[in-house]
């Protein structure tokens, strides 16, 4: 069946999908509900099968999570060719949507940013926020163009190292070890664990192995700011990577863990598309930055 789908159903589907409704949609999209409305219909049309659920906030039916992905791909390439056809002096122009987990987004970003904008001003940059696997996620999935991703498995051709950093326990200021330069995880073997849950797991089941200490949290939190809630609170203590440091709050503080593992960070664009126009020239320009790399024990961290 020759099903005549367009750029701007596509488009429409993808803004429902991702805001969670036609009224924001049509905001990010600058035109009118009833457009937005009238393209999804026309969507669904095309295709024979409805894209969206209707019943409270639209969300994806079966057949629109499987479309989704192809859907922010299509959108993705024609982004590209837009941007390629505009290029008449080979400066990067477009916007790009740059993922990142908390951390990286508080001790990294912010910083890159300022500069990107200083070197490539044609280019736009918005940041999404999420935990590890999610960034992974939209990357791949098209909700972004470029990621931060922590530790992966193999380096996609093109990207590159923006950073590292060490382990370090979060403290009430007023724990026996606060004032130490050091803390050897095993030394807080007496105190409960809490584990941040929104990544960085892998890493701190290691650093417990090297430790010598058992891995049994007690608790395990989601948000750092219900994470350093409890600490503060004296429920337990926690180890995070050092970008956070700042995050923390009034009455804590950061001791660098004496197990020297760090988790590095790589800009990066999909592995599974072609990347936008203009996310090489960031990752290249982000590369030679040479952004702070230590936090708090003043070693510096190599690759």
């Amino acid at each position: 069946i020759l099903m005549n789908v367009g750029i701007p159903q596509l488009r429409a589907f993808v803004a429902v999908a991702d805001t969670g409704g036609f009224g924001t949609a049509a905001q990010r999209l600058g035109i009118s509900q009833s457009a937005v409305s009238h393209a999804v219909a026309a969507l669904e049309r095309a295709t024979g099968r409805p894209v969206l659920s209707r019943n409270g906030r639209p969300t994806p039916t079966r057949f629109g999570e499987q479309i989704l992905d192809h859907a922010r791909s299509v959108l993705a390439s024609v982004t590209a060719i837009t941007v390629l056809a505009a290029d008449r002096d080979g400066q990067p122009r477009g916007e790009l949507t740059v993922a990142a987990p908390p951390t990286v987004c508080h001790g990294l970003l912010p910083e890159l940013v300022l500069r990107w904008r200083a070197e490539f001003p044609g280019v736009s940059v918005s940041l999404f926020e999420g935990e590890d696997d999610e960034v992974a996620g939209w990357l791949e999935g098209g909700t972004a163009d470029l990621a931060v991703l922590i530790d992966p498995p193999t380096r996609p051709s093109g990207s590159a190292q923006v950073g590292a950093d060490r382990f370090h326990a979060v403290l009430r200021a007023d724990h026996p070890l606060s004032q130490e330069p050091l803390v050897d995880l095993a030394d807080l073997a007496d105190d409960d664990f809490l584990l941040s849950a929104g990544g960085c797991e892998r890493q701190i089941r290691e650093l417990h192995r090297q430790a010598g200490a058992t891995f049994a949290p007690a608790h395990r939190i989601r948000q750092l700011s219900t994470l350093f809630a409890m600490v503060r609170a004296g429920v337990g203590v926690t180890v995070i990577p050092g970008l956070a440091a700042g995050m923390e709050g009034p009455g804590l503080v950061l001791v660098p863990l004496s197990q020297s593992m760090a988790r590095y960070l790589v800009l990066s664009g999909p592995l599974s598309r072609p990347w936008h126009p203009a996310a090489h020239a960031l990752v290249d320009a982000a590369s030679q930055y040479q952004p702070v790399v230590n936090r708090g024990d003043g070693q510096p961290v190599t690759a």
